[in-house]
């Protein structure tokens, strides 16, 4: 009598030219298949390079095959949704997500210089969201009472091309970092955007700063429902609730095996 036997898919290393957006596709793949954990090892060439930033890998080409082909295997969290995606770096709601999907109306044209341009026209125009952001501890960050700005979860430290969204986030850690942003006066939005470029908006009293392994962000109100940013992309249609969590070690990415070199400041 023949035995069936399962033989169970063997991960492979892969090497991804591209951007944050190829290794999301990538990794969304293989979390589908159910071929993760995974080696990846990254030649950036995308239009931001975050993810490539927030590891110390090399952004010009040539310096960057090395690590993605030798590089130590370095472990990472993922962000997996309650609809099966995943999230790389960074997903944003409210205006962080009204300005890349402007940003992407003019990406083409504009390249790195797009972030800004989009994150201008939706700071101008927005009103905020109402929405009730709780983590899965029990801990209410907002209530929707009030309205929000942005919300921000990340592994990941910068979005954008290098604005440090999250400066203390850590993909390795097991917890999202959770950026929230209350102000949306136009006084408010405006110095906001102004701090965030300086990597100083954390230090602001309309802005609170948490951990969690779990988040829920959901519209309260009928007019409420949002954009996603997921590691630069929009996807089609808004959303009133989604939840997301954090699954550790899901992948490894290939890094300098040291540090690189600090570059002492110019006198």
């Amino acid at each position: 009598m023949a035995v069936a036997s399962a033989v169970e898919p063997v991960p492979r290393d892969v090497v991804v030219l591209g951007g944050d957006g190829s290794v999301h596709r990538l990794l969304q793949e293989l979390h589908d298949q159910r071929l993760l954990p995974a080696t990846v090892g990254l030649v950036p060439a995308g239009t931001g390079n975050d993810l490539a930033r927030s590891a110390g890998i090399p952004l010009e080409p040539q310096d960057a095959a090395p690590v993605a082909a030798t590089g130590r295997p370095a472990p990472r969290g993922l962000l997996l949704d309650d609809t099966g995606g995943v999230v790389v770096n960074a997903v944003h709601a409210g205006v962080g997500a009204e300005a890349t999907a402007s940003a992407g109306e003019v990406k083409g044209v504009l390249g790195k210089a797009a972030y800004a341009v989009g994150a201008l026209r939706a700071g101008l125009t927005t009103r905020g969201w109402h929405l009730r952001v709780v983590v899965v501890d029990g801990r209410t960050v907002a209530d929707g009472s009030e309205p929000v700005l942005m919300v921000t979860l990340a592994l990941g430290s910068s979005v954008g091309g290098g604005t440090r969204v999250a400066p203390t986030a850590r993909p390795d850690d097991g917890l999202a970092e959770v950026v929230l942003a209350r102000g949306t006066s136009a006084i408010a939005r405006t110095s906001f955007a102004r701090d965030l470029r300086k990597g100083r908006h954390t230090r602001r009293r309309d802005v609170t700063v948490t951990r969690g392994q779990e988040v829920l962000v959901e519209a309260v109100g009928p007019q409420d429902a949002f954009h996603v940013s997921v590691d630069g992309d929009v996807p089609p249609g808004r959303i009133r609730r989604r939840t997301w969590r954090v699954e550790p070690d899901a992948w490894r990415l290939r890094v300098p095996t040291a540090p690189p070199a600090t570059v002492p400041p110019s006198p």
